[in-house]
């Protein structure tokens, strides 16, 4: 079996063995898989939960097939079309559990299925169950022309939000924005994007904050959500270490919720994924939840796929086609 690794001076491609399921689990022959940032981390050696290493397969996100059963399995069948996510994604089989299987609709191809599970399950965990959005409430996404955040538009905008707020640094990106969702469009390299925060929500702040990016605009962003709000951090592209100024945080008494996969229990992430299936999945079949295809590449392809998530010009999401991998 080949796959695309990390090698010793970028992305290879690499031979191991064909895995095997066994009891209780399944062995998916993929079609396609789609970049995300943790994947130029790992492409430099470094581990992303238990995932990575020199070597070792990249990839986190994909669509594929059930080609075989493991003991006791019941809730797959061999010729499912299916997508999740998880490890060794840029490989030609991968072995995982039923449980975190979503059902591909008859609608969306291979290559638009393997950009949804990341997004479609951390979005949904952030708005609706941590954040436990309300109808009628108001949603800033920091970061909303990531493919995260562009999820995290509509899965707010679904949930009843009557104000959406997404910020982005580049101007063609925020003339996108609506497409998704936001009721308004901000550049959080503006000085003045939080006052356009306050001007839209009365000059209270939204009520729930999704932070994909950290690093400097923490502060800000505590600024822009209302006395008592919640602030949900999920990605830190602006940088891990930052200083918080308590003082703002405090008088404003905002719930700071930090959340990642890496360190939930396997019964936890199947929780995760079941309510991101049953809430989410009708959306994507009827079209009403979607995910931009920025670029489809050739398995051969692997090293401009990786150039341009570098490069980040992209909007949505890049998806690798597993087909000529072998």
């Amino acid at each position: 079996m080949r796959a695309i690794i990390a090698g010793t001076n970028g992305p290879a491609i690499g031979e191991f063995d064909k895995p095997s399921p066994g009891p209780g689990f399944v062995l998916i022959k993929l079609r396609a898989a789609a970049l995300n940032r943790a994947d130029l981390s790992m492409l430099t050696g470094d581990s992303h939960g238990l995932m990575g290493g020199v070597g070792q397969p990249l990839g986190l996100e994909w669509s594929g097939e059930v080609v075989e059963l493991g003991d006791g399995v019941t809730s797959a069948s061999v010729g499912d079309r299916v997508m999740s996510a998880g490890p060794r994604a840029f490989s030609e089989y991968l072995v995982t559990k039923p449980e975190w299987l979503h059902p591909i609709p008859a609608t969306l191809s291979y290559e638009e299925a393997a950009g949804l599970p990341v997004s479609m399950q951390t979005m949904h965990d952030a708005v609706v169950t941590l954040g436990g959005l309300v109808a009628g409430e108001s949603v800033l996404i920091q970061g909303a022309s990531s493919a995260m955040g562009l999820m995290g538009l509509q899965v707010a905008k679904r949930f009843g939000a009557a104000t959406v707020i997404g910020t982005s640094t580049t101007a063609a990106r925020r003339e996108r924005l609506t497409e998704f969702g936001a009721d308004l469009a901000l550049d959080p390299t503006d000085p003045e994007w939080v006052r356009g925060v306050l001007r839209s929500t009365k000059r209270k702040g939204v009520d729930l904050s999704v932070d994909l990016v950290a690093g400097r605009l923490v502060n800000q962003t505590i600024q822009a959500t209302r006395v008592a709000g919640r602030l949900i951090n999920i990605g830190r592209m602006g940088g891990n270490k930052v200083e918080i100024d308590l003082e703002e945080h405090s008088a404003r008494r905002i719930q700071y919720f930090g959340t990642t996969f890496r360190s939930r229990t396997l019964g936890e992430i199947d929780e995760v994924i079941a309510s991101a299936r049953e809430a989410l999945l009708p959306g994507i079949a009827d079209g009403s939840l979607r995910m931009p295809v920025d670029h489809v590449l050739k398995a051969t392809e692997y090293e401009a796929a990786f150039a341009r998530m570098a490069a980040n010009e992209h909007l949505g999401k890049i998806i690798i086609n597993l087909e000529d991998l072998a």
